[in-house]
């Protein structure tokens, strides 16, 4: 048996957060990384700050999506999140990811559509329907690099296509949530840290 406890760690997200709000607007965004290196509590904490409003950034908060799958992300009960998402989020637990994001942006009037560990058929289908309906991304998916996930083919035809303009990747090198590379579609090279680097798609 295998019990997993998810873990809320408020501020997981702010190293990234200048780089996914461009002049007030959230661009689409991948989070990458093997099992076990913080990419679900960076994704919640990202959501909780995109649903609340950043001041910071002058970035006002959005109507999220958020399909919770396998109910670790808000982790809800009884129709009651225990895990902060957000003012502005509503959650769908226990439900097929393809089938979650497409009943959201259906019928709940949503600005940014979230989940976690995107990768099969049905999940990309469901993501090209977001697009096509004006809605925002932000999903994760396993993957050690960027060449791992434009190895699946579907996928890698999005990120060619540059639906996503941030793909961040993740590890556990210095504990889980270690920032490796963000990729930024159209930016010049930038350092973040000595070791966290900003590359051109």
């Amino acid at each position: 048996m295998n019990i997993r406890i998810a873990k809320q760690i408020f501020g997981a997200a702010d190293k990234i957060i200048p780089y996914i709000i461009e002049n007030g607007s959230f661009k689409n965004t991948l989070i990458v990384s093997p099992p076990g290196c913080g990419k679900t509590t960076i994704l919640r904490d990202t959501v909780r700050n995109l649903s609340n409003g950043i001041k910071k950034e002058k970035f006002l908060g959005k109507n999220i999506g958020l399909v919770d799958e396998r109910g670790e992300i808000a982790c809800v009960s009884q129709g009651i999140c225990n895990l902060d998402v957000g003012i502005r989020t509503d959650v769908i637990s226990n439900c097929p990811k393809n089938i979650g994001i497409e009943m959201l942006v259906r019928s709940m009037g949503i600005s940014i559509v979230a989940t976690d560990e995107i990768g099969n058929e049905k999940d990309i289908e469901a993501i090209k329907y977001a697009i096509s309906s004006g809605v925002n991304l932000i999903f994760t998916m396993h993957g050690k690099d960027i060449n791992d996930i434009l190895k699946k083919e579907e996928m890698g035809k999005l990120i060619e296509q540059g639906i996503f303009s941030n793909i961040i990747i993740l590890s556990n090198r210095k504990g889980p949530g270690t920032l490796e590379k963000i990729y930024k579609e159209g930016k010049n090279v930038l350092a973040i840290d000595k070791d966290d680097i900003i590359k051109v798609l």
